[in-house]
């Protein structure tokens, strides 16, 4: 989102045998059981990033500590951010999830299929309008943003626009993650379309670039590690996982590409946490987006996640903080209009998949 490389395909990290059978039997019943005593469990379908497979990601750290406060079991299920709303919509009728973390504009998609139900967690008062609903269908848990790595290694320094990438020496080392599957490739577009002026002259350009990609990929975190060997020059990802893979992958550098005289430019692309409707342990999910956003959890984003609080009153000071603010330091934050990319999103897939032939 190899040290600390995660897994981009949808796995079932805990319980992985069990939790099949054990959800089905759940159920997408009420939360009566919760209140009165009942099964300890949440089950959580999250976007990939967060969680390490060294066991010390932020993920690892804080679903450790909730057990232990709580006595609840955190169940969890990883995959692309699409990838989590496709297979929650396909439990609809039988829900499995509790609690839904994904990217935008999935997140978004999510509510609009009807799959999250209204919850203002507590500290949620502390997050950005920009970064939550109004309605309380969802919050941000962790605030990140969309950027690119490079092999430091291979390239004495950092591309710097996106015309750079036409070059021939990227050719068959160069890839980005599928725009419609994976929330990073799906932010390939909104970032192109943004910089490129729109949409036409964003697929004028993924057309031409095109020659030296190497192909699809439904995952995302994969294309890190594949840089950092020197495998690929150039791939997409995002500062939160990419920063966390970068302390194991000596190689991988992040950066931000600009459109030919002009800025780099990107936009917030946070883990957004929502209460999955008809829910088989409502209760135990609201707990869980409670302790998300506590302060004590919040303070280990930077630290532990390599990442950003959402909580604009959290403020840490660790030497991940300070990193990622130097490297944030002259990158111009645009905001997408995210209702429009959520009306539109099959039609700018479209768009690209027939400019790429993809």
């Amino acid at each position: 989102m190899t040290g600390k490389r995660l897994l981009r395909t949808a796995t079932l990290v805990t319980g992985a045998l069990a939790l099949t059978s054990s959800l089905t039997a759940c159920g997408g019943g009420s939360s009566a059981a919760d209140s009165e005593g009942g099964e300890k469990v949440v089950t959580v379908y999250s976007a990939d990033g967060l969680k390490s497979e060294k066991g010390d990601g932020w993920y690892d750290k804080v679903f450790a500590d909730f057990t232990k406060k709580t006595g609840i079991e955190v169940k969890y299920v990883e995959g692309g951010s699409g990838e989590m709303v496709q297979r929650a919509v396909r439990e609809k009728t039988n829900t499995q999830a509790d609690v839904l973390i994904t990217l935008p504009p999935f997140i978004q998609q999510a509510d609009g299929k009807g799959l999250l139900q209204s919850y203002k967690p507590q500290g949620s008062d502390k997050v950005n309008g920009a970064d939550k609903a109004a309605d309380g269908k969802w919050t941000s848990v962790v605030k990140n943003y969309f950027g690119f790595v490079y092999n430091k290694k291979e390239l004495t320094e950092a591309p710097k626009t996106w015309e750079e990438l036409l070059d021939a020496k990227y050719k068959g080392k160069l890839q980005y993650s599928t725009p419609g599957v994976a929330g990073d490739g799906t932010a390939v577009l909104i970032k192109s379309m943004h910089d490129f002026g729109g949409k036409e002259a964003a697929m004028e350009y993924l057309k031409r670039l095109q020659a030296n990609n190497v192909g699809p990929s439904s995952s995302t975190s994969k294309l890190a590690p594949k840089t950092d060997k020197g495998e690929l020059l150039v791939a997409n990802g995002d500062v939160q996982m990419n920063f966390a893979q970068s302390k194991s992958m000596p190689n991988l550098g992040i950066w931000f590409p600009a459109k030919d005289g002009g800025k780099p430019t990107s936009f917030a692309l946070p883990y957004a946490a929502g209460l999955v409707d008809q829910a088989p342990h409502t209760e135990n999910g609201k707990k869980l987006l409670d302790f998300l956003l506590s302060e004590e959890a919040q303070q280990l984003v930077s630290g532990v996640g390599g990442g950003f609080p959402a909580r604009t009153d959290v403020k840490p000071t660790d030497a991940n903080a300070v990193e990622l603010t130097k490297l944030m330091t002259g990158v111009e934050i645009f905001e997408p209009d995210w209702a429009d990319i959520d009306k539109n999103l099959t039609g700018y897939v479209d768009a690209w998949k027939s400019a790429t032939g993809s």
